[in-house]
């Protein structure tokens, strides 16, 4: 039977377009910008100069920090800027601009890996050096992420395999047709992790990614796979341990304070693809797709890669009426396409006036469909209230902080009242309030 949580939405799927569609390499671009800051915590210092010559997969970015990971060339070539550019986060991001020169000459630390070779410690630096950051779209270290708590344990690595935005189909792929990688990745994560046990949590709609990992791990039996039923936010950190592992993380805690660590299947993948090629993370599969696309589906670029280029190749049949970086419920809307693929990308989407639709808000009816449909049951109208007034005590008291941004509150307001960006603005001003002191 497939496994669910409590609350959340079904809006429409909308992965007809590009879900059977295989994965396709797009040409390298001329230019690439590099973020220094592709990963939740401190911004990596730049370690290159304009006019450096780079070589394919330089460490060219990095900061001495607990929460950080290093950035890296996705091209050879010479460094033509180190400048503020625009980010997929909405923000201007120091970053680096790269001229490139289209030989690939790879650097002297691109070598691969034997994971039998290698302790736990060593998987966990080498992690680090590698740039693997989760690939769901947090951003967030994945070796600061496997380090248990204080005093605590690991048991459990989570992969998520969910994909449950709509659109969005780039994670079903690379199950289907790099399982083998997700498998090899999850095991690389468990040995890191000092676990025995592994899952991979999959919605039952990806029936092909389904069959694919389960042959992957035959006939292994420290690996399970768990059908999910298809809702939304199913691949959310807390709804994909209820579902999978029927455990509750306690409110204001994280995952590993309940001995779980959770991956995206991407992350999975990418960890395996350094291991076998020595790359660092230089490269990620993402969707395009939405009606102004003329040619939608899923494909392979490089980070650094900026949108207008990838738009280029795939065509667009009308001017959007929106473009989007990631999916429509959690995605940041874009003002340029002039910004580049990070390794937290995981879809463009161009979509016209009729798949995103502007209702005008209205007054809250106080009809409660935001609260009963909250994964996190907290209570989305008031702390929108109270943030768009600024009274940001009272928000945080009703849980601003402990939600996670899913969206399911503000598909489901009957008066198309901006819930989620409330709360994200009233979250941001308590953060900001704490740093100020």
């Amino acid at each position: 039977m497939a496994k669910s949580f409590v609350g959340g939405v079904h809006p429409p799927c909308r992965k007809d377009r590009t879900h059977a569609l295989p994965i396709e390499r797009l040409p390298v671009p001329k230019t690439v910008v590099i973020p220094l800051s592709q990963h939740t915590g401190k911004v990596n210092a730049p370690l290159v100069a304009v006019g450096d010559r780079v070589l394919l997969g330089q460490k060219i970015g990095d900061i001495d920090a607990p929460i950080a990971c290093p950035v890296h060339a996705s091209v050879s070539g010479r460094v033509t800027a180190v400048e503020m550019r625009y980010h997929t986060n909405g923000r201007e991001v120091l970053s680096i601009v790269i001229e490139n020169d289209f030989t690939d000459e790879l650097h002297p630390t691109v070598q691969p890996k034997n994971l039998n070779d290698m302790s736990a410690a060593d998987v966990l630096r080498w992690l680090r050096e590698a740039g693997i950051v989760g690939m769901g779209g947090g951003g967030f270290p994945t070796h600061a992420k496997l380090a248990p708590p204080p005093g605590g344990t690991l048991d459990t690595v989570l992969l998520n395999g969910a994909e449950c935005e709509p659109y969005l189909t780039a994670d079903h792929r690379v199950m289907v047709e790099w399982a083998d990688d997700v498998i090899l990745g999850l095991r690389c994560l468990m040995k890191a992790a000092g676990v025995k046990q592994g899952y991979i949590g999959v919605e039952v709609n990806k029936t092909d990614a389904l069959t694919a990992l389960r042959q992957a791990i035959a006939p292994a039996l420290d690996i399970q796979i768990v059908p999910l039923a298809v809702k939304y936010p199913q691949g959310a950190e807390q709804q994909l341990i209820a579902a999978c592992l029927n455990r509750t993380v306690p409110k204001g805690k994280r995952p590993v304070h309940i001995g779980v660590v959770v991956n995206n299947v991407h992350t999975a993948q990418a960890i395996a693809h350094s291991l076998r090629t020595g790359f660092p993370s230089i490269e990620r599969v993402i969707t395009v797709d939405g009606a102004c696309v003329e040619r939608p589906g899923n494909f392979l670029v490089r980070v650094g890669t900026s949108f207008a280029d990838i738009l280029a190749v795939c065509g667009l049949a009308s001017e959007p009426c929106k473009l989007l970086s990631g999916g429509p419920m959690m995605g940041m809307a874009m003002h340029t396409s002039a910004v580049p693929v990070s390794k937290c990308t995981s879809g463009i989407l161009a979509l016209s006036r009729a798949e995103s639709p502007a209702g005008e808000p209205m007054t809250c009816v106080r009809c409660a469909a935001c609260i009963d449909v909250c994964p996190m049951f907290i209570y989305p109208t008031l702390i929108a209230q109270y943030g768009e007034r600024g009274r940001l005590e009272e928000a945080e008291k009703y849980g601003a902080l402990v939600c996670h941004e899913c969206g399911a509150c503000t598909y489901a307001c009957p008066s198309h009242i901006p819930l989620m960006q409330w709360i994200r603005r009233a979250k941001s001003d308590i953060y900001a309030r704490r740093e100020r002191g």
